[in-house]
């Protein structure tokens, strides 16, 4: 199969603004989307069509600098799981590791990466930002059986039918009111909605997102906050199997 990306128009229900580019199995959503993102535009929304995974990316155009801006990933996380428990059986529990690993009643069912221009400084507004997400749908062909059962897929968690088009376009709509969210009341609803999914190591920890998305925690102790890039987390992208170019199987987040 040619593995040039291909860009062809699918029934996938956007909501008005979104612009659907649809690639072929072997495409790189989140690679394709930072290749495209200063021509495409906001709004873009790149789809790998394939039956095992959920990949897709998003093209943002933020109005305020980076630093700040990356908080936009936090509004990706939240839609993305909205999109998750939109679709999943009830009382399944979707949460976090901090800050791009995606948990499906305690396995780890995929993950999110954020782009933008590798030339724009901290405190430059960013021609672009690309929210890119993958979660596994079900067992890969190529991977063995007893391999494949060490990871989540939703397949395999109670979801009867995986259903691509509708969690994407779920999480358009979602996407949308996070964003409505944040212009009306600001950041904080957000933040404390991610940080209601993060899983915690500790149960007396305090935790806070900062003006630029670092994680700060203290204990009932009251000392100096410990402080987690943002930055630096998700350049580890922890939770990505490159080889496979999946989640990781049987990874435990540490």
């Amino acid at each position: 199969m040619n593995s040039r990306p291909t860009h062809t128009q699918e029934p996938l229900d956007l909501p008005p603004g979104y612009t659907l580019v649809a690639l072929r199995e072997h495409g790189d959503a989140f690679a394709h989307g930072c290749d495209i993102a200063g021509e495409a535009g906001a709004g873009t929304l790149v789809w790998v069509r394939r039956y095992d995974l959920v990949e897709f990316a998003v093209v943002l155009e933020p109005d305020e600098p980076l630093a700040s801006a990356r908080r936009a990933f936090f509004a990706g996380m939240n839609a993305t799981t909205d999109a998750i428990a939109a679709h999943c059986p009830p009382e399944r529990q979707v949460e976090f590791i901090w800050p791009d690993t995606i948990l499906f009643d305690g396995g780890v069912l995929g993950g999110a990466r954020l782009g933008w221009p590798k030339d724009c400084g901290e405190t430059e507004v960013p021609a672009w930002l690309v929210f890119g997400v993958i979660l596994r749908a079900a067992d890969m062909a190529h991977i063995e059986e007893a391999e494949a059962a060490r990871g989540v897929a939703l397949l395999n968690e109670g979801f009867e039918m995986v259903d691509t088009e509708a969690i994407i376009g779920s999480f358009a709509r979602h996407l949308m009111t996070a964003f409505d969210q944040w212009n009306e009341r600001g950041f904080d609803p957000l933040a404390r909605d991610y940080l209601e999914r993060l899983s915690k190591e500790t149960t007396n920890e305090r935790r806070r997102i900062d003006v630029n998305g670092d994680l700060l925690k203290t204990t009932a102790t009251n000392g100096p906050p410990v402080r987690n890039s943002l930055v630096e987390r998700l350049a580890k992208v922890a939770w990505y199997d490159p080889v496979n170019r999946a989640p990781k199987l049987g990874w435990s987040g540490s």
